[in-house]
């Protein structure tokens, strides 16, 4: 496995941000994308994206087989949302682990959940997502979406070497029709994509990010 860039990397929040202004978009109205509730909020808030991922999303699905279609999980998430969830990964690490540091706990908890400040979710800049078939069933991805690398035992990550085959395949699948689209992946997650924000601007070469956080 190549080496992994994290979201806690000084590297990553010394990127600048030059927001474009661009509007956060409810996917629900844009088919042929496929939406799920598991992560629905009252406010519809998880089902935002900024309308160029957005856009991208659609051109990736049109580059999929005709039997598989993205099912969209999460796009947008609060800053106040991304923050918990940060504060409560990094405290579960940090009373499994106590004699860790500040510093190692922050690193270990950015493999799963990005630091609030830098988060892409909160620029509705990334989106968490699968695939699936034509009559709607989850295709075999390795492991569930959202699992911890504790609770996958490292199947999360995207170029794990202990999933079979099949979930090998699929992942090629996704990566290749959303790379062509421009997304970029967090090699930690599978599912998480993103385009605009610093993680992209990062692997995509960019001397900065178009997107920054907002509040919906």
């Amino acid at each position: 496995m190549s080496e992994i860039v994290l979201m806690s990397d000084p590297k990553i929040a010394a990127i600048p941000v030059a927001d474009c202004g661009e509007p956060l978009v409810d996917v629900r109205l844009h088919e042929p994308l496929a939406v799920d509730s598991r992560r629905a909020d009252r406010a519809g808030a998880f089902a935002h994206l900024r309308e160029g991922v957005l856009l991208r999303l659609l051109k990736a699905q049109a580059l999929l087989p005709e039997d598989i279609r993205l099912l969209f999980v999460e796009g947008y998430r609060p800053p106040a949302l991304q923050r918990d969830y940060f504060e409560e990964y990094a405290d579960e690490l940090r009373a499994d682990n106590p004699h860790w540091s500040a510093p190692r706990v922050r690193e270990a908890a950015s493999r799963y959940v990005s630091p609030p400040e830098i988060a892409p979710h909160s620029a509705g800049a990334a989106v968490d997502l699968t695939l699936i078939s034509a009559d709607g069933h989850e295709l075999d991805m390795g492991s569930p979406l959202n699992a911890s690398p504790e609770d996958s035992d490292g199947a999360c990550y995207t170029d794990a070497d202990n999933i079979g085959s099949a979930a090998r395949a699929n992942r090629r699948v996704l990566r290749d029709a959303l790379t062509a689209a421009g997304l970029v992946n967090y090699p930690t997650e599978w599912w998480h994509w993103s385009y605009g924000d610093r993680y992209w601007a990062l692997s995509a070469g960019a001397d900065r990010a178009v997107y920054g956080a907002r509040e919906l």
